[in-house]
C-alpha cells in the first residue's frame, strides 16, 4: 500500500489518510491540522454512514453484510471490538508525508477534496464491506457527493467469519462494488495510468 500511496503522490496527488477511529493519535500532526485548516465547503447531501442500500444494490449473505466482530479464521472470535478498539493508529508502514492530511470526518474529506478541486479518488484499505463503503468518506459516501471513486482492489479486503472462506468473501464484496458503485482496478493499472 505505501508504494502506491508513494507512486500516486509522486504524481500530485493529495493523500487523505482515513484511519477510522484512531484521530485522537495525530491530534497535533501536520498531516491532521491540514484536515483541520481546508475552508468548509457546503456539501449537496448530508455526511453519515451508509449502511446497504438495498433499493440499489442486490441483496448479499448475511454474513458479509452484518458480519459480527472478527474476521480471522479461529473457531471464537478473538475480539468483540469494544471500545476502545485494538487499534489505536495506522499501521506505520504507511508514511503520512508533508502535504498528505488525516481525517476520519466526512465534512474534512469534502473540504479537502474542493480545496483541490479533485473529482476522482482512489479508495484503498479496510474493510470493503463496512469502513470502505459505509463510513461518511467511504465510497456511498463519495458517490453520493458525486465524486468517482476507485477502488484498488488488490488493497482492501473483506470483513467476515463466512465458512467459504477469506478470499471468497474479498472476491466477492470487489465484484459487488463494481457492478453497484464503482470501478475496481489492480494497483499496477493505477500506478501505470494516474
Amino acid at each position: 500500500m505505501n508504494t502506491v500511496v508513494t507512486g500516486l503522490r509522486g504524481r500530485g496527488g493529495l493523500i487523505i489518510h482515513a484511519p477510522g477511529d484512531c484521530i485522537p493519535f495525530y491530534a497535533n500532526a501536520p498531516a491532521r491540522q491540514r484536515a483541520l485548516a481546508a475552508p468548509r465547503v457546503p456539501a449537496p447531501v448530508p455526511f453519515d454512514w451508509n449502511t446497504w442500500d438495498w433499493e440499489r444494490e442486490a441483496r448479499l449473505p448475511s454474513s458479509l453484510t452484518d458480519p459480527g466482530r472478527c474476521s480471522c479464521d479461529a473457531p471464537d472470535p478473538c475480539s468483540l471490538g469494544d471500545t476502545p478498539c485494538p487499534w489505536t493508529r495506522q499501521i506505520a508502514s504507511i508514511e503520512i508525508a508533508l502535504g498528505d492530511a488525516v481525517t476520519d470526518d466526512g465534512q474534512e474529506v469534502w473540504n479537502l477534496l474542493a480545496a483541490h478541486a479533485i473529482a476522482d479518488v482512489v479508495i484503498m484499505g479496510v474493510h470493503t464491506n463496512i469502513c470502505v463503503l459505509s463510513r461518511p468518506y467511504g465510497i456511498r459516501q463519495l458517490v453520493y457527493l458525486g465524486k468517482r471513486p476507485v477502488l484498488c482492489g488488490d488493497l482492501t479486503d473483506a470483513f467476515h467469519r463466512d465458512p467459504r472462506g477469506h478470499a471468497w468473501g474479498t472476491e466477492a464484496m470487489l465484484r459487488h462494488v463494481e457492478r453497484y458503485w464503482c470501478p475496481v482496478r489492480p494497483s499496477t493499472e493505477l500506478l501505470a495510468t494516474w
